[in-house]
């Protein structure tokens, strides 16, 4: 083997380095091409994505000189970007924790010893109105080793009887007090934010007095992000309203001549954040989190104890009734992202849990997406993954900065309890979601199966119905339904005639004109259960006509082609088309081509739920 000389000269010595500049003449000689005449700053701009909360993603980063770029430390050290641990996951991986809903005890119990004979590490149980009454936890636990498997528990309103329980269980069973490992997932404001119930945090601070004395392991308050981004709040809004709840709890643990001190108090705090398949504002949330919280125990004068316990939950928000097999794909980038992110553990949703209750193949392969994501591509065998990616690095810092300014808002507010409260986090959440769900609607934000790539053909999903969701809170849980909603007339249309809507692709040309058009008015119209009839391959003003009857569409047809061949003949099929019976022509390309032949246009970026809607409502389709 020959061994290259240490003699510090790197392989690339001999090639000069590109500048900057180099590589935005490129840009703008490619934009030229495209008929944009942008020049230096412009030209990259033009490549540019914004994000919410004022985020702009940069078509190419570079490393920033130390003295420009924030100190992200290193992995266990403050501020904790790198890690809570200096040694990461790379131990033992993150922490497998599967949530496990239902109120039969038996059959909690069963889910649970299946889960972890099979992968799981850790277990979420839900405990009280929506779960398992809190005196059944025991038969719920039969036969798991309570020190060997963490539980964390999720029992709004009676977390005081679900935590008593939980702490009597551990004695009953003679668990070593250092060996029980436990969340008792407390979270008063979290469960006025989706009850609008509020809760007397007197029991919440006593059991966390107890457990800070007697159960090390166990840490008795738990700042649930997942209301505010079910709500449709930003990743900068989840992660200030996260820490304006943390404060919220410090000041309640340390108040008064009882009160914990501020290092044990940060030690009963677990925050819960949602992963998304938006890979990297995920790991940079999660990085940014931890670096927030550090900031705050640094305030507060215990820089050491601002390691954030981190618990990472694929986005509800994210999943979809429809295909919901796609479900597995986001919810495998959400696990990567946890993981990469540095997410001490990580819950990966089942893919038909919005449906119902989650059968034992949907719970096995939510299971084994952390375990092939651990065991077999190693993910947390590096600590830190995302660390030195100068875009990872910079989005990090930005979102932080973007999360410290709306904390502070709410601080100047009275607090997380007073924005709840006064509406200031509702109006907020709701314009942040107002702006994405015009993103939806135009589909500048794909939604594969549901908004893109629809199947109408599929078989729905049938599962036990799930306890309902608690309603009537602080807060509006959002969900992209615009399109379900679509798609639910179309299958009570199916229902009551035995057919669905159709509108007829009158496809102008050979195949090499219209097929990117149509495919596009294909996927369109099918994202609200219309079914597209395409059937001759190619009409013209002769045969159109009679190809329009023969398809059965219910008085819509959709003119798709070149420009060309839509000056050519576009008007001329149109006046076809409406002989025949069309009282509504579309035309797929750009509003004002054939304006005086046709009624409408479809295009990208239009108001695809606008347009589905209105094309229902002209068919007689029952809403």
């Amino acid at each position: 083997m020959t061994v290259l000389p240490d003699d510090g000269l790197s392989l690339a010595a001999e090639f000069p380095d590109a500048t900057h500049e180099q590589w935005q003449r490129l840009v703008e000689g490619v934009l030229r091409k495209s008929g944009k005449e942008v020049t230096g700053e412009a030209a990259e701009a033009a490549l540019s994505t914004k994000l919410e909360d004022g985020l702009i993603t940069r078509p190419l980063y570079t490393a920033r000189p130390d003295a420009d770029g924030p100190d992200t430390g290193f992995p266990g050290f403050a501020p904790f970007v790198r890690g809570g641990t200096p040694e990461g996951g790379s131990a033992s991986g993150w922490d497998v924790r599967q949530r496990i809903a239902g109120s039969d005890p038996v059959r909690v119990n069963e889910a649970a010893l299946a889960d972890l004979e099979n992968g799981t590490t850790s277990l979420w149980l839900t405990v009280g109105r929506l779960g398992v009454p809190a005196g059944d936890l025991g038969r719920a636990l039969q036969d798991v080793y309570l020190d060997l498997a963490p539980v964390t528990l999720d029992a709004g309103a009676e977390y005081a009887d679900a935590a008593r329980a939980l702490l009597a269980l551990y004695a009953e069973r003679e668990v070593a007090p250092e060996a029980a490992r436990a969340a008792l997932g407390i979270d008063p404001l979290g469960h006025e934010a989706r009850t609008g119930e509020a809760l007397d945090t007197a029991p919440a601070v006593e059991i966390a007095r107890e457990a800070a004395a007697s159960w090390p392991g166990v840490r008795a308050l738990t700042v649930d992000a997942l209301p505010y981004h079910e709500a449709g709040g930003s990743a900068a809004e989840e992660l200030g309203l996260s820490l304006a709840t943390g404060v919220a709890y410090l000041r309640a643990l340390t108040d008064g001549e009882a009160g914990l001190g501020t290092e044990a108090a940060f030690g009963q705090l677990e925050f819960r954040y949602a992963a998304t398949a938006d890979q990297f504002l995920t790991i940079a949330k999660l990085r940014a989190a931890r670096r927030l919280w550090a900031r705050i125990a640094e305030a507060c004068g215990t820089p050491e104890a601002g390691a954030q316990r981190q618990h990472a939950v694929t986005s509800p928000v994210m999943m979809t009734r429809r295909d919901p097999w796609v479900n597995m794909l986001r919810t495998t980038i959400a696990c990567m992202a946890a993981g990469v992110g540095g997410a001490d553990s990580v819950t990966v949703l089942p893919f038909d849990a919005e449906v119902g209750l989650p059968d034992a193949f949907a719970r096995r392969i939510a299971r084994n997406t952390s375990t092939i994501l651990l065991e077999e591509s190693h993910l947390a065998r590096v600590i830190d993954p995302a660390g030195g990616s100068s875009y990872v690095e910079q989005l990090t810092d930005e979102l932080a900065h973007a999360a410290w300014e709306f904390f502070q808002t709410v601080e100047r507010a009275g607090g997380q309890a007073a924005a709840l409260r006064s509406g200031l986090v509702a109006e907020r959440l709701a314009a942040t979601w107002a702006a994405r769900s015009k993103k939806l609607a135009t589909r500048r934000e794909p939604v594969t199966g549901v908004s893109e790539f629809p199947l109408l053909s599929e078989k729905p999903l049938v599962r036990e119905a799930a306890p309902a969701a608690p309603s009537g809170g602080l807060l509006r849980v959002r969900r992209d339904e615009a399109y379900e909603a679509l798609r639910a007339r179309s299958d009570a249309h199916l229902e009551a005639t035995g057919s669905r809507p159709r509108i007829f692709l009158a496809a102008l040309g050979p195949a090499s004109a219209h097929t990117a058009r149509a495919t596009f008015a294909s996927n369109l119209f099918q994202a609200g259960g219309i079914e597209p009839v395409h059937d001759p391959v190619s009409v013209d003003a002769a045969n159109a006509a009679e190809a329009y009857a023969a398809s059965g569409a219910d008085g819509v047809a959709v003119l798709c082609s070149g420009d060309a061949l839509y000056e050519e003949q576009g008007a001329a099929v149109a006046d076809a088309l409406h002989g025949a019976g069309a009282t509504t022509v579309f035309l797929a390309g750009k509003p004002g081509t054939c304006a005086d032949a046709v009624d409408a246009y479809v295009f990208a970026g239009c108001d695809a739920v606008a347009v589905l809607s209105s094309v229902l409502d002209r068919m007689g389709v029952a809403q």
